[in-house]
């Protein structure tokens, strides 16, 4: 009986602690996660004017100016996608590829960014995609009214850094997330941003327990944004089909291994 009444004890002592450390986890992120809350709405802000522009021009027939909109519109939305992906019904409506849809890009399922890239890019027209454009902004509209008020849970915040470079990792490091206008590496800034925002708020809670793992993130962050300078061009970049074999072996070894050591982050701060 006694060693049972220990037993009990201990585990209550260790459950005890266990919350303690958590409460302070969760206190200790309650700054890092309001900054990031006010850069996510600042991105939301933008997304929505940007997405006005850009849907104006593909119902005003502008081939030419959406063509030059698209890419910079998207990149707000790249920069937050893992707190866009909370709401699975509207991150599909705005960010769906034709490989989501039975039909492809018959499917009328098939809407958003990408439905609206297949028109400009492949049939150089702004015919049929009236419809596209006044959806996807009100989807967006939508998206930006839902976060607002929406507290933001700490694992999927401090998640997203290495959600975001996942993502590059798995997919889109092959060119087919904008196979019809090849303007990949616009998204890949936006990641990239979006992780590295995310990684700077929390640093300073792990700065002087992680100072190696903090050293390898940023290599790894300045050898991606060093190939990413390389192919600038304007406020932009070129096409994704410039890129040299040798750049695109770099990247993906660079985003590879930033995810690899992001998806340790939660853990580093408890929240695993």
């Amino acid at each position: 009986m006694k060693s049972m009444r220990f037993l009990t004890a201990l585990a209550a002592a260790l459950i005890s602690a266990g919350l303690a450390r958590a409460e302070t986890v969760t206190l200790d992120l309650v700054g890092p996660i309001s900054d990031y809350k006010i850069y996510v709405s600042e991105k939301l802000d933008k997304l929505v004017e940007d997405t006005k522009a850009f849907t104006g021009a593909v119902k005003a027939g502008d081939v030419a100016r959406a063509k030059a909109l698209f890419a910079p519109t998207r990149q707000s939305y790249e920069a937050i996608e893992p707190i866009a992906e909370l709401f699975s019904d509207l991150d599909s409506a705005i960010d769906s590829r034709a490989d989501d849809h039975e039909k492809a890009e018959a499917d009328p399922s098939f809407t958003g960014f990408h439905r609206i890239e297949f028109g400009l890019w492949t049939k150089n027209s702004t015919d049929g995609l009236n419809s596209f454009a006044d959806k996807l902004l009100n989807d967006v509209t939508e998206l930006r009214k839902r976060i607002v008020d929406l507290p933001l849970p700490p694992e999927k915040v401090v998640g997203g850094a290495a959600a975001l470079m996942e993502e590059v990792a798995a997919t889109k490091i092959s060119g087919e997330e904008d196979r019809y206008s090849h303007t990949d590496l616009w998204d890949f800034r936006g990641n990239f941003d979006g992780a590295y925002k995310i990684v700077e708020l929390v640093r300073p809670l792990i700065a002087q327990k992680e100072e190696d793992f903090l050293k390898g993130v940023d290599d790894n962050f300045n050898r991606i944004n060093a190939t990413l300078s390389k192919y600038k061009e304007g406020e932009g970049y070129v096409s994704y089909e410039k890129l040299s074999e040798a750049d695109r072996k770099v990247l993906a070894a660079a985003v590879n291994k930033l995810a690899e050591d992001l998806s340790t982050l939660r853990a580093k701060l408890g929240l695993d």
